[in-house]
């Protein structure tokens, strides 16, 4: 854990009392705040108790008396309407602030030769790839990095800082509209589509929020920037015509200048005076997709401006296994790949899957949002055959049917994967995937996308292994005879 020792002293109030809650509690404590944590929750306060954390009724103190007040990520503190703690703090003009915020004073408390390298990632979608695949790439060259923010631990959870530490954070546009301090070695940015807009009101609300990444950067610092939609074109265009920092452009699709892209699935640097072919990612078995490919461009470039090897980085890059529950990879049987995309919960992120391959065995359905599948219709001609579980099984198949997509009612995921499996070994096509990438939350059927998930690897695990045993008894049987 870092320990929060800046606000030494202070009084900081703490609302929210989930993961990152509990840690900025537990991490300004251990630095000697004195802390007034709360959560309108009474069972989260009692767990919140029991690791430690003092607890203080919010409702009741003089808010003139508190210096900060760190505001869980998830707390509305304007749009669409402000939590009751945010409405005392401003009153009281008490500053509101996220855990990233208590990290970012932290590192900038350091000595500068003290101080660990610092890796954003933000974008509204493909963060949790980039972010894990930094951290895979710093690791795979020897470097200690911590991963966290967003993703997995919560930023003050991570390990003591060190000079030699590289700290790959995934930030969202939550903790960064509450975030004044960081700077950033390298800070990436993927791109930008309509989300969360009754927290941030609007698209330039949203893109404001974001765009907060970038703060704070000197000529020594890089910004990484996708520029395969016209608002990143934008954003890029902008930042260089600053000329305040290093700005490197990234693509998954086309050829650039200048930057970080990625043509026919090799990746390809061109931040110096010649263009050097890196990796090619189609052999990359974590990074199916062209999505995945401007992640891996993010990457390198991140990496690579903070002046790691590129060899070194390209067999990093073929080496990453990918992201649970996320185009992962479970395995083969005969040539029947299976896929586990159970985080795709909405239609624009089963997009991505659907577009990633051909022959699919499709398996979808659950809790479904709203316009259900019909905005996936451009995507239809790559499913051979669709298995719909869950809620909206009925709905979605009919759908299907309309658009001449053959398709029935599995209900159950196994009952799914097992009639997958069958017709997709049975259609002897080239390639076939079966894919759960259910388009749907999973609350109908299951606890979260990651209980899903977990169901579906179990699934197709268990036919892996049949499948090889099977294999081998009769290649030990041909042998006998």
């Amino acid at each position: 854990m870092i320990e929060a020792s800046t606000f030494k002293g202070q009084a900081i109030a703490v609302f929210g009392l989930g993961r990152s809650g509990v840690i900025s509690a537990l991490s300004l404590q251990m630095g000697g705040a004195k802390v007034l944590a709360w959560d309108d929750n009474a069972n989260t306060r009692d767990r919140a108790a029991a690791e430690g954390v003092k607890l203080t009724d919010l409702t009741t103190v003089s808010w003139q008396d508190i210096d900060q007040l760190v505001l869980s990520p998830g707390v509305p503190h304007e749009l669409p309407k402000a939590h009751w703690s945010a409405v005392a703090a401003k009153e009281a003009n008490v500053p509101i602030i996220c855990d990233i915020e208590v990290f970012a004073r932290e590192v900038a408390a350091r000595a500068s030769e003290r101080r660990p390298k610092v890796i954003a990632i933000t974008g509204t979608n493909g963060k949790s790839t980039t972010t894990s695949l930094i951290g895979h790439i710093l690791k795979e060259c020897g470097r200690d990095a911590q991963i966290g923010g967003n993703i997995g631990r919560g930023v003050l959870d991570l390990d003591p800082m060190h000079s030699g530490a590289y700290y790959v954070l995934e930030l969202s546009s939550y903790q960064l509209e509450r975030t004044y301090s960081l700077k950033a070695d390298a800070a990436v940015f993927l791109n930008l589509t309509p989300d969360h807009l009754d927290r941030h009101g609007y698209m330039k609300g949203y893109e404001a929020a974001k765009l907060r990444v970038f703060d704070n950067q000197t000529s020594i610092d890089t910004a990484i920037i996708g520029v395969d939609s016209p608002e990143g074109k934008s954003i890029c265009t902008r930042l260089i015509a600053k000329n305040n920092r290093k700005v490197i452009p990234i693509s998954g699709r086309r050829s650039l200048g200048r930057g970080v892209c990625v043509i026919k699935g090799k990746l390809y640097n061109v931040m110096g005076r010649t263009c050097e072919m890196i990796v090619d990612l189609t052999r990359a078995i974590g990074l199916d997709g062209e999505h995945n490919w401007q992640n891996a461009a993010a990457a390198f470039a991140a990496v690579r401006a903070l002046g790691l090897d590129a060899a070194e980085i390209g067999r990093a890059i073929l080496s990453f296994p990918g992201l649970e529950h996320r185009l992962e990879n479970i395995g083969k049987v005969g040539p029947v790949k299976y896929v586990n995309d159970s985080k795709a919960t909405n239609a624009d992120a089963c997009a991505q899957a659907l577009k990633t391959y051909d022959n699919i065995y499709w398996i979808a359905g659950g809790k479904a949002k709203d316009g259900g599948i019909d905005a996936l219709a451009p995507h239809f001609k790559n499913i051979s055959r669709a298995y719909l579980i869950g809620e909206s099984g009925e709905d979605f198949c009919k759908t299907l049917i309309e658009n001449k997509v053959p398709a029935k009612v599995s209900k159950e995921l196994r009952m799914a994967i097992l009639c997958a499996t069958r017709d997709a070994l049975a259609s002897k096509s080239v390639n076939p995937v079966v894919l759960l990438s259910p388009a749907c939350a999973s609350f109908d059927q299951f606890k979260d996308f990651e209980v899903r998930g977990d169901a579906f690897r179990k699934f197709a695990t268990d036919i892996i292994d049949i499948y090889g045993r099977e294999k081998a008894n009769a290649n030990l049987n041909k042998g006998v005879a």
